[in-house]
């Protein structure tokens, strides 16, 4: 009996898949309910049951789809397995973002790896022809305002300089990227098991959130190391300039939380908080004190001490 429902649901979710499936490819806002069929399963069913369903969903999407598809098939099919796979565990939620993380970087991983192969396409070659035509027309821009002589050098090498600092900080940003992407997709994988299974699984609220306070000595760390190297062309700079990005948004969320937290401990309405992080964002000047005010947080346990204070 336990087989045949295993079966049966494992059918139904692949259909709800392949249907998902096919809507995206015509609204691509339903990708991101993709890897719901797989934690659904996974949730019930854990590891060797997933696996299959994740196996014939590939064959499937080869099928009814274009090649093009089976990299996100495959994306959001290992990002789906381990979030529900971790919720199968009962693991928290803190730790379920983390084991969703890593299934999608490895599904990022396969993505690069089949673009390389299937499609004959060097990512590094094409970023840096992007980064060459980026310039170019940075300079035409340059020339269309009349600006000659030193000014133009100067200029044009500080543009060239930002364009390839972006694209060296790539590797952090497809990171936060897919971070956002697990937490997103595991917050709606918690509306539906909740809704189906009749389940309470949810993220602790935002203000209690705290970050170890190791994190704040890999920072002051990554800050040194920004410091003492200054070789614009070297692999350690840009490995730091990564780290740094990291570091630097976790200190950021890790101050919003403090946010939350205050207003709370002080009974303001909670629109407050919400406007503070809306207002930090379209200024983003002001990312640097949040930044020093969730430094502060960690370093100095502020709220331990707000905490004995009430």
């Amino acid at each position: 009996m336990n087989q045949s429902r295993k079966i049966t649901e494992g059918a139904l979710l692949l259909a709800i898949f392949m249907v998902i499936m096919l809507l995206s490819l015509f609204i691509p806002i339903f990708t991101i309910l993709l890897p719901i069929p797989f934690i659904l399963y996974a949730a019930r069913y854990d590891w060797k049951p997933s696996i299959l369903m994740f196996i014939v969903a590939i064959l499937l999407a080869a099928l009814f789809t274009t090649v093009f598809s089976l990299p996100v098939v495959i994306l959001m099919g290992l990002g789906g397995m381990m979030i529900g796979n971790a919720i199968f565990k009962n693991l928290s939620a803190y730790e379920t973002l983390a084991r969703g993380t890593l299934g999608f970087i490895i599904g990022m991983l396969f993505i690069f790896v089949f673009t390389q192969v299937v499609f004959d396409v060097n990512v590094m070659n094409d970023m840096n022809e992007i980064v060459e035509q980026s310039v170019s027309m940075s300079n035409d821009m340059i020339e269309q305002f009349g600006i000659q002589g030193i000014q133009t050098e100067e200029l044009e090498r500080v543009i060239q300089l930002q364009i390839e600092l972006m694209f060296d900080l790539l590797p952090a940003i497809m990171i936060l990227t897919v971070v956002f992407l697990a937490f997103l997709v595991q917050w709606i994988g918690y509306k539906f098991i909740n809704k189906l299974y009749k389940r309470k699984l949810r993220f602790p609220p935002f203000r209690k959130l705290q970050f170890p306070s190791s994190l704040l000595w890999i920072y002051m760390i990554v800050l040194l190391f920004s410091i003492i190297e200054t070789d614009h062309t070297s692999t350690l700079f840009v490995m730091i300039q990564n780290a740094s990005l990291i570091t630097g948004t976790l200190m950021i969320i890790q101050g919003f939380s403090f946010i939350f937290f205050f207003a709370q401990h002080k009974g303001l309405p909670k629109v407050i908080p919400i406007l503070a992080v809306v207002f930090t964002l379209f200024i983003p000047i002001l990312l640097s004190f949040v930044r020093i005010l969730g430094i502060i947080d960690i370093g100095f346990k502020l709220r331990e001490r707000r905490t004995k204070e009430k």
